[in-house]
């Protein structure tokens, strides 16, 4: 079908103004919302990892995230690989454990002392791959509730035995990364890797670019307008003199009442006293020498 005529815009196409777009946040400005992350999966995996520790509770420290590219993520030796995929937008991130730790663990769970086989095998077995699996059950979990309930359900989706082969990053794409230390007791201490890409990191943390902070405001002054020519009524309280009913219902004309007059006067706006005063005459009119002030 041939149109009768070329199509023409209406209207001139928009033009964005950058100065009405909010610039995409750095690096800078969410690795903190990262560690503070950080800090609730280690707190969380105190408990969380007893499982795979017989039983016992371990202390879990975060260090603080660091920038680098996915090329730099990678162990040399054994170790395992596993991609989770957060929330309903399947958001990856990625956790590394040395595998001379999983046969550690591995040994523990069959009953020995938690020694690894010296040299390392080239891969890891069937039972370890389980222990893997055990492992990535438990981060899935807690990492979910680090990140929020914002952030959605996490779900292991698959393992390998190197970052390229998992995810399929780019040796230079930037990614954030959390080293989460595992110790128990006298055992010597392990590591959690956990790793995701910076392109990632605001829709996990909820972080936006920080914005310039407004100039701090100074308190208004009293002489300053519209407060100046705001007319305010002060009232001087001479005498408040309490009489029972009886006595208001009794009262006739030419009757004296003594009312004793304060030395110190309050002087009240509204419901709220600003000052004290004392009681004197200028120019043949009553006034109020100012005493004290609120």
């Amino acid at each position: 079908m041939k149109p009768e005529r070329p199509f023409v815009a209406e209207r001139p196409l928009a033009r964005h103004s950058s100065a009405l777009l909010r610039p995409a946040p750095g690096a800078a400005d969410l690795l903190p919302g990262l560690a503070r992350a950080g800090d609730r999966l280690a707190r969380a995996l105190r408990g969380a990892l007893a499982p795979v520790l017989g039983g016992a509770s371990a202390m879990v420290d975060c260090a603080a995230p660091v920038e680098q590219t996915a090329g730099a993520c990678g162990l040399p030796d054994l170790a395992a690989y596993s991609l989770y995929a957060v929330g309903s937008e399947a958001q990856p991130i990625l956790s590394v454990v040395e595998g001379e730790t999983v046969l550690r663990l591995l040994d523990r769970a069959f009953g020995g002392p938690g020694e690894a086989p010296s040299p390392l095998p080239r891969e890891l077995s069937l039972s370890a791959e389980l222990m893997v699996g055990r492992i990535e059950a438990i981060l899935a979990q807690q990492i979910s509730a680090a990140f929020g309930p914002d952030a959605g359900a996490t779900r292991p989706l698959r393992r390998a035995r190197s970052l390229a082969d998992l995810a399929g990053l780019a040796d230079e794409t930037p990614m954030a990364m959390l080293a989460l230390s595992v110790r128990e007791g006298s055992r010597g201490a392990w590591t959690i890797r956990i790793a995701l890409p910076i392109a990632v990191l605001a829709g996990l943390t909820g972080l936006v670019a920080k914005r310039s902070a407004p100039p701090p405001r100074a308190p208004a002054r009293p002489l300053d307008a519209p407060f100046a020519d705001m007319p305010l009524t002060v009232r001087a309280v001479l005498v408040d003199v309490p009489l029972p009913l009886s006595a208001l219902s009794g009262l006739e004309i030419g009757q004296v009442l003594a009312v004793p007059v304060a030395r110190n006067v309050p002087l009240r706006i509204a419901e709220s006293v600003i000052g004290h005063g004392t009681i004197g005459a200028v120019d043949d009119r009553v006034a109020i020498q100012l005493t004290q002030l609120s």
